[in-house]
């Protein structure tokens, strides 16, 4: 079994019991972590605090080099890191490279150069000196479904901040924290300013939320966990950045090239087999153009080769768990239930082994259907009609209780745009431009609370300080 991190050395959880890591692809135990105990993460925080006067007092050059230096290491390990995440969460390993390894790797560098960079003095307003000091002691408790970006989309910016950190990664596929950690062990971090600890939420998680020695917690998750952290945190007023679930919609103008719409939301609704909480899994068609977008939809999503996720055809892996596949498919009973038309793809499992769901295409969706209105977290797209204008397209895009992300799809840029500018989401994507790595992530509504990546993921670990002169 393995060990935790703890002060800058591997050690037994004081509980000394284990959770097996399960290959979602053959359904094998292909390893054992620790299941942390509330003892565990004493040792954790009280390293942390110890350690945050030295680090926050340490030149943020110093912190952007060691910054630096792990992505570097993760950059030169991405094979094996891949890997990893291709085995417990199942994800197509070349999607495992690009978007799971490579892509936290920018990340780290762009905080690494940040660090450098950004003006944590604050400037003068009046007779006051602003100053930006860190957060102190940072909980921080990270999904199964992007383990190493979101494990990093707050490591960093909390170490360039100067703050110290608690991590607990998901128990369902840790693997590729581990391997952050040895990499942050190996670039030589201090002792106590980087702790990672393995367990069950209820457990460990609880316990570190609501230690009086943690300042703030950053939690992605689901919204229904996110609302249990943001209780327990205010029992102790600490800040909290939640990062929560999303129903995200993809709309379709009148003007727009239709088959490239389609082809890239399709393409988004099922990354790593739709277990990705900024999915547009919703499609919002003008009536004109359903039928045609339905069935392109169909032949798209036909064409997402389910298999294992290491062989190069792959597509569609596994879904993460039994338990997630149980999830999807209860969603997907329910809208047939609902009277949803199935276009293609269903409950059957297309393999003999492993936790498959076929890609899945609902049409003839009405809002406020279940399948259009909850997080379903696998690859189930539903297409919406609407006919009375953008308008409507809006109020069915704006109508559900998230707002994490979007897309809008028109003729001209402008035109798309000032659609754009109506969806409350933080963010929307327009005509397929590119994910932004600098650009900060994060919802309105019931999606969470703060932003995450760039110089506003920085500032969410930062306090502000007025000194009057």
């Amino acid at each position: 079994m393995r060990h935790l991190y703890l002060n800058g050395a591997w050690r037994p959880s004081a509980s000394r019991e284990g959770l097996d890591v399960v290959n979602p692809a053959t359904e094998e135990t292909i390893d054992r972590v620790p299941a942390g105990s509330p003892a565990d993460v004493e040792v954790a925080v009280a390293a942390a605090r110890e350690a945050l006067p030295a680090w926050s007092a340490t030149a943020p050059a110093e912190r952007a080099r060691l910054l630096s230096a792990a992505a570097g290491l993760i950059r030169d390990r991405a094979d094996r890191i891949a890997s990893l995440i291709a085995t417990d969460v199942g994800t197509p390993y070349g999607i495992a490279t690009r978007v799971q390894t490579l892509l936290p790797a920018e990340v780290l560098s762009s905080y690494a150069r940040l660090a450098e960079t950004y003006d944590f003095e604050g400037g003068r307003v009046g007779n006051s000196l602003l100053l930006r000091e860190p957060a102190g002691v940072v909980g921080a408790i990270t999904p199964w479904n992007y383990p190493l970006h979101q494990a990093v989309a707050k490591v960093a910016p909390a170490l360039a901040a100067g703050c110290t950190v608690v991590l607990k990664p998901s128990e369902v596929a840790p693997l590729a924290v581990f391997a952050l950690a040895e990499i942050l062990d190996e670039v030589g971090l201090p002792r106590g300013v980087f702790n990672m600890l393995s367990g069950r939420g209820p457990i460990v998680g609880e316990a570190l939320v609501t230690h009086p020695d943690v300042d703030m917690v950053s939690f992605t998750g689901s919204t229904r966990a996110g609302r249990r952290v943001a209780a327990l945190a205010a029992e102790t007023v600490k800040r909290v950045a939640l990062e929560l679930g999303g129903k995200s919609a993809s709309v379709v103008l009148p003007d727009a090239d239709l088959e490239t719409a389609v082809k890239a939301t399709v393409a988004n609704a099922f990354l790593n087999s739709g277990q990705t909480c900024s999915a547009w899994t919703r499609m919002i068609v003008h009536r004109d153009q359903y039928d045609q977008a339905v069935w392109l939809a169909a032949e798209i999503a036909k064409a997402h080769t389910v298999g294992d996720p290491f062989d190069e055809g792959t597509r569609l892996g596994p879904l993460v768990s039994a338990a997630q596949r149980e999830r999807v498919v209860r969603y997907i009973n329910r809208g047939e239930e609902e009277g949803a038309r199935l276009v293609t793809g269903g409950t059957d499992n297309p393999r003999e082994r492993g936790f498959y769901v076929e890609p899945t295409v609902f049409a003839g969706v009405e809002p406020g259907m279940v399948i259009e209105q909850e997080e379903i977290f696998g690859p189930v797209l539903v297409i919406v009609p609407y006919s009375r204008g953008e308008d409507e397209a809006v109020a069915i895009a704006n109508g559900t209780p998230y707002g994490l992300a979007g897309a809008v799809w028109a003729g001209e840029e402008k035109h798309a745009l000032s659609v754009a500018r109506r969806l409350r989401a933080g963010q929307v994507t327009v005509n397929g431009g590119r994910f932004n790595p600098l650009a900060p992530f994060g919802g309105y509504k019931q999606s969470g609370i703060g932003r995450e990546l760039g110089e506003s993921g920085l500032e969410e670990f930062l306090e502000t300080k007025a000194i009057q002169l």
